[in-house]
């Protein structure tokens, strides 16, 4: 049996909101079984807004999520951090209304789990797995989840730029892969869009501290971390989508041209089609059959 981690004390860092230009302090404080992911916004009385699908709102260039009359933007790399590090209940407290971009990584977010460490719980931790094909598109993006024994993502991305036109990874996904190969990839965005998105109200913390940014021949920034850091990029922002789920999945997700609308519709179809996965008490092996920890396409409530 697997068990439920959380965080060994509490940690915190300041950085700027990506879209909303402001300055926010993030704290990470352990959390009991069960407890998953919530928000606490201090700037509001300690309201709460759990990390789940049916929180989902605002998705506009980041992901969003609303309770009552608590909100929190730019949830998704701090999610994939928390998720690809195995980390099952922790309470993120924010003096804002977005999580702070950092570097435009979870990189950031990787170094504060490793500065509190990890402590493991004594309750098993549950994961989604997958038995049968789930499927969603919008026009020319589409995504899916497939049975795997593992997690695994498989991305591909295609734009219209001479220095972005398709760009394709499969990563099986474990905690030191993360680490390694996704978690450091940036978010990226287009020189043209920049002032049409700030006369929405968004990107207005952008820099090229925190983004890489392509102008209409180059990248503006001096380097690449990888010479496919856009579709690592991607990755990243669909783990830290799919966390919404609830439970580590044990699936293969391929996605095309997708974006954080897409994958929250996914993470909510997910849900949805109760018969096509059933939550399991370990991750198994190549070669294992998963036990089952609950009936099939049982959610049990947190």
């Amino acid at each position: 049996m697997t068990t439920q981690r959380t965080l060994r004390r509490s940690v915190s860092c300041t950085g700027i909101g990506l879209h909303s230009g402001r300055k926010v302090t993030l704290r990470l404080k352990p959390a009991s079984p069960d407890h998953g992911i919530r928000f606490k916004r201090l700037d509001l009385d300690g309201l709460e807004v759990p990390a789940v699908a049916d929180r989902i709102a605002g998705i506009s260039y980041a992901t969003g999520l609303a309770q009552d009359a608590a909100s929190v933007g730019t949830v998704e790399h701090l999610l994939a951090a928390l998720v690809g590090l195995g980390i099952d209940n922790v309470s993120v407290e924010l003096d804002q209304a977005e999580v702070p971009i950092m570097d435009g990584s979870a990189a950031s977010f990787v170094y504060l789990v490793h500065e509190a460490g990890v402590r493991e719980l004594k309750a098993p931790r549950r994961f989604l797995k997958v038995v049968r094909p789930i499927a969603l598109s919008n026009g020319n993006k589409r995504i899916a989840v497939y049975a795997s024994d593992h997690f695994k993502v498989t991305y591909s991305i295609s734009f219209d730029h001479p220095l972005l036109r398709h760009q394709s990874r499969t990563q099986h996904v474990t905690e030191e892969t993360f680490q390694e190969e996704i978690a450091p990839a940036r978010t990226f965005g287009f020189l043209k869009e920049v002032e049409q998105l700030r006369k929405k109200g968004l990107a207005l913390g952008g820099s090229l501290d925190n983004a890489i940014v392509l102008g209409e021949t180059g990248f503006l920034n001096n380097t690449l971390r990888f010479e496919d850091e856009f579709v690592r990029h991607k990755i990243l922002d669909v783990i830290g989508d799919l966390a919404l789920v609830g439970y580590p999945i044990i699936g293969h997700v391929v996605a095309h041209r997708g974006g954080h609308a897409l994958h929250a519709a996914f993470a909510r179809k997910i849900l949805e089609e109760t018969d096509a996965w059933r939550l399991v008490e370990f991750q198994p092996g190549p070669s294992e059959e998963a036990v089952p920890a609950v009936s099939p396409g049982a959610v049990p409530a947190r």
